[in-house]
């Protein structure tokens, strides 16, 4: 097998601020007779990364084809008045994993500060974060916090049975579709710049935000607490669409008749 190192230099805008890759990413060029599996296996990869890598639905692959064959770390210099929230949206990832890959233990962060925007379960990372109370916070409300852990956004859609929040929060009643990120038409990218592809187990819901405002954290009765972050075309009044990281899981969810609260 061949494999080809392509240097990423790349600059990109977030926001007001600048993304930095840190890293070299990998590629490999598909021969007759590759695999996935055979390819993961010389990469040091799984099958399952090297699919979310390069944007694949299926196990196929054609000769020539050229596959990434590791991520680039990604780096974002905090400004004032950036939040977790707001930097795991524009990143495409979750408050969760941004703050797993930074070693954060809470939402406070500061102006100056640089964050991973990529990384692992075990925090294999190339930034240093810094958290040194001299500086000056970026943030001066908590927008992530959350005041129980079952409020937390966690990174599985397989939870149904989280308890309604304490907190206070206007409570409706709604009918209930759910849907993947590889549905037909579907960019992968939702209203609110949450690459879903790349995330496909994030609690997202898609609402009407003459109902229920973009942006808004929304625990919903057997499927727990998400970001109201994606819209569609027949998602309007009382009604609200799922993100399940597969169609089984979709499907199993069919439509319910659910009651909903909108924490903030």
């Amino acid at each position: 097998m061949k494999k080809y190192l392509i240097a990423l230099a790349g600059v990109f805008a977030l926001g007001t601020a600048a993304i930095s890759t840190q890293a070299d990413a990998a590629s490999y060029k598909v021969e007759k007779g590759d695999t996935l599996w055979g390819i993961s296996q010389d990469e040091k990869v799984s099958v399952e990364d090297l699919k979310e890598m390069n944007n694949l639905n299926s196990d196929v692959i054609v000769p020539s084809q050229q596959l990434e064959t590791s991520q680039e770390a990604k780096t974002y210099t905090i400004q004032k008045g950036d939040t977790l929230f707001k930097i795991a949206s524009k990143a495409g990832i979750s408050v969760h994993d941004l703050k797993s890959y930074n070693n954060l233990n809470s939402d406070l962060i500061y102006t100056g500060q640089k964050l991973v925007l990529t990384g692992d379960s075990n925090n294999n990372n190339v930034a240093s974060v810094s958290t040194k109370q001299t500086q000056t916070p970026a943030n001066t409300q908590t927008e992530e916090k959350q005041s129980t852990p079952k409020q937390q956004l966690t990174k599985t859609n397989t939870s149904t049975n989280q308890a309604a929040p304490q907190s206070a929060g206007k409570t409706l009643t709604v009918t209930a579709t759910a849907y993947t990120p590889y549905c037909a038409g579907c960019s992968g990218v939702t209203a609110t710049g949450i690459n879903v592809k790349a995330n496909p187990n994030m609690k997202v819901i898609a609402v009407d935000p003459r109902i229920i405002p973009l942006g808004s954290k929304v625990w919903v009765e057997g499927y727990g607490t998400a970001i109201a972050g994606d819209t569609g075309g027949a998602i309007k009044g009382h009604k609200i669409d799922l993100l399940m990281p597969n169609n089984s899981q979709a499907k199993s969810w069919g439509v319910r008749t659910v009651t909903i609260k909108v924490l903030n």
